[in-house]
């Protein structure tokens, strides 16, 4: 009888410690995948809500209306205040509208250098009426020859402009003033926030509305310019 029992003990002993193994295995799986799932939700949330970078910064990169404790650029563009957010908004305005600015001047200042040059090197040639000389007045080939020129356009060579040194200073200093406002506007853009975005596309009506009206010629009301060679 005794020895029945010791058997049936022995024989139960490996099952309930293969039991129990097998049970804090499954009770491990469970906890690494508990903690597998926490950290996956943690992070979903740290994405949808946004991250808190040092300095109490709330930065997402999604699309958020972050006011108080939005940072942009650096954790020393923090805005503490509505008033101070509705301040950022019109500083990203007056950029946007800047930034039209600058390539108005730069078209501008494109046309004053063309000006400039066609003022100080006049286009076309001098022809002879027959009123100019009373010798060839009284030839008449001389005379039908002047008339066909006066009746017709001047011949005029085909000319090319190059700017100065100085111009061209001043027109690469005002493409690098672009680039840098458009580059600093696309990196706000980049924190997603909606106050920003509508600051930009407000600042972009505003700056072509003042800056793009501006008189312009007809293609009907153009004068034709004709090269000719003879």
């Amino acid at each position: 009888m005794t020895s029945d029992m010791s058997m049936s003990m022995s024989m139960s002993m490996p099952t309930a410690t293969t039991s129990a193994a097998m049970g804090g295995m499954s009770h491990m799986s469970m906890a690494s995948s508990t903690a597998s799932a926490a950290m996956a939700t943690a992070s979903g949330e740290a994405m949808d809500m946004g991250m808190d970078m040092g300095g109490g910064c709330k930065i997402s990169m999604l699309w958020n209306w972050y006011t108080v404790d939005a940072c942009f650029l650096s954790s020393q563009w923090r805005v503490t205040s509505a008033g101070m957010m509705a301040g950022s908004c019109i500083s990203v305005i007056l950029l946007v509208i800047a930034l039209e600015a600058l390539r108005r001047a730069s078209r501008e200042y494109d046309a004053y250098i063309l000006r400039q040059f066609a003022s100080r090197s006049p286009a076309g040639g001098v022809y002879r009426t027959p009123s100019d000389s009373d010798g060839d007045s009284k030839n008449p080939r001389v005379a039908e020859t002047a008339a066909s020129h006066a009746a017709s356009p001047p011949c005029a060579p085909t000319r090319q402009f190059r700017p100065s040194l100085v111009q061209q200073i001043v027109r690469a200093t005002l493409h690098m003033l672009q680039f840098a406002a458009a580059y600093f506007v696309m990196l706000m853009a980049m924190y997603f926030n909606g106050y920003i975005i509508i600051s930009i596309l407000i600042g972009a009506w505003l700056g072509a509305f003042v800056f793009s009206w501006h008189s312009v010629s007809l293609p009907g009301e153009q004068r034709e310019i004709t090269y000719c060679c003879g």
